[in-house]
């Protein structure tokens, strides 16, 4: 029973856009399986499944290695316009303001974008250090950050 209702999990979620374990669940009883949000948060773990995110800007189940996520450019241009709150600079030094919770994220996605004048950052909850080099590159890393906000 077990195997034949993942197999199943795995079929809904490569045929439609599903965004929570009570939506799969849903679709499950439909087709004759008795499962409850409990159950399919289990097979869910089990088979790995992961979040993804979507162009309308939320987040669906997947069977990894079976999507492509948004490019790190899309991804970055996304978060940046919904959390960034102020810019600052000092000497070599950028300081972006972010809502609460989200520095770390968008830390990392500027990490990951390999801008060759940010030799590095540092996050916390609200707040990230970008170390710019040289120290004349910080407007180029403004500029840049600002052209992501549009």
């Amino acid at each position: 029973m077990k195997t034949r209702r993942q197999m199943k999990i795995q079929e809904i979620i490569n045929s439609q856009v599903i965004h929570t374990q009570e939506e799969l669940a849903e679709l499950l009883r439909k087709e004759g399986f008795d499962v409850t949000q409990a159950t399919v948060s289990r097979d869910i773990k089990e088979m790995g499944l992961i979040k993804v995110p979507t162009s309308e800007d939320d987040y669906r189940y997947a069977v990894p290695g079976t999507t492509q996520p948004l490019s790190t450019p899309d991804r970055l241009k996304r978060r940046m316009r919904e959390t960034v709150v102020t810019i600052n600079d000092s000497e070599n030094l950028v300081v972006l303001r972010t809502i609460p919770g989200n520095a770390q994220a968008l830390a990392s996605l500027i990490d990951h974008s390999n801008w060759e004048e940010v030799i590095g950052t540092v996050a916390g909850d609200d707040t990230i250090l970008l170390v710019v080099k040289p120290a004349d590159a910080v407007p180029i890393v403004r500029g840049r950050i600002a052209q992501f906000m549009e």
